[in-house]
């Protein structure tokens, strides 16, 4: 006799009178807001001085070329890309070291997020930058061996980490990132570990693999699978955290939005369009993360 399951249905979304009544209530306020500035500030909105800022018009080649606000958003994003990379690599070493059975790894395993996650975020980015790899990143000389490669290596370089002549600064920046989002991602990593059930590895011992055998066949794809959701999520915080590199001159894009600002004098347009750009990008990944965890969530079910 063949068995026939139901399939699933998606639950579909109702809106009830309390959601548009918040709704309403929400843009009321924005929209209170807008007045506010435009009328009570007395601010006259000029959104033509912003729109150039993001791609202009090359008069030399006839061609539209990105502009600073473009090149600001494309550090970001590499900054992110590169960021959560590292942080994931700095995360699972940590992590086993702090589910490790020896002392002497989970004291350092356990240091590392304690001190990351009680300093301010500004603070450990002032203190990393101008006190540990500001006497480190000077003698690795990377910008001269960039700047030595052919033109070829240099358009990969450019494509994958931003103007060569930047590398330093980027590196810097994508560095203090890592390492700060890598204490987070530790916990994520560490509860992941924990996740794995007892009876796994008693069985991965039982069949005579060694520990490091058992970990990476039987812990590590379990707990790995675990950590895909918080680790997206991560992906978006680091998005939004990599604003703080600007204030060590990292030219992303609030970095450049500040320089947008001084030269049109635009306060309002500037800030608002960035903020659009920031929440656009984080509400889509958002968005996308939660589509596959669910289509995931129904694959393993």
């Amino acid at each position: 006799m063949v068995s026939r399951t139901r399939p699933t249905t998606r639950r579909r979304t109702r809106w009830t009178w309390l959601d548009l009544t918040l709704i309403l209530v929400c843009a009321l306020i924005v929209g209170g807001l807008l007045w506010r500035a435009s009328a009570v500030f007395s601010y006259k909105w000029n959104w033509a001085t912003v729109w150039p800022f993001i791609y202009r018009l090359d008069e030399a080649s006839g061609k539209w070329v990105p502009n600073l606000l473009a090149e600001g958003l494309a550090t970001t994003i590499r900054l992110a890309l590169w960021g959560i990379l590292l942080a994931s690599i700095i995360g699972t070493v940590m992590g086993l070291a702090r589910t490790s059975k020896r002392l002497f790894f989970r004291l350092i395993g356990s240091a590392y997020v304690m001190l990351i996650r009680n300093i301010p975020p500004v603070v450990f980015v002032f203190v990393f930058v101008y006190f540990i790899a500001s006497q480190i990143m000077p003698a690795q000389a990377i910008g001269n061996r960039v700047a030595a490669l052919s033109p070829t290596w240099q358009w990969w370089i450019s494509l994958l980490f931003g103007t060569p002549k930047l590398i330093d600064n980027f590196l810097l920046g994508l560095v203090c990132l890592s390492v700060f989002s890598g204490a987070y991602v530790t916990e994520i990593v560490r509860a992941g570990l924990q996740s794995v059930a007892r009876s796994q590895i008693e069985a991965g011992d039982s069949l005579g693999f060694s520990k490091w055998d058992v970990t990476r066949f039987v812990v590590l794809p379990q707990a790995m699978r675990n950590v895909l959701p918080p680790m997206a999520g991560q992906l978006i915080q680091l998005i939004k955290d990599s604003s703080l590199v600007s204030l060590v001159s990292i030219q992303e894009l609030t970095f450049m939005a500040q320089d947008v600002q001084i030269t049109t004098q635009r306060v309002f347009e500037v800030f608002v369009l960035v903020a659009a750009i920031y929440f656009v990008i984080c509400f889509s990944l958002s968005q996308l993360f939660g589509s596959l965890e669910r289509r995931y969530a129904r694959v393993y079910k």
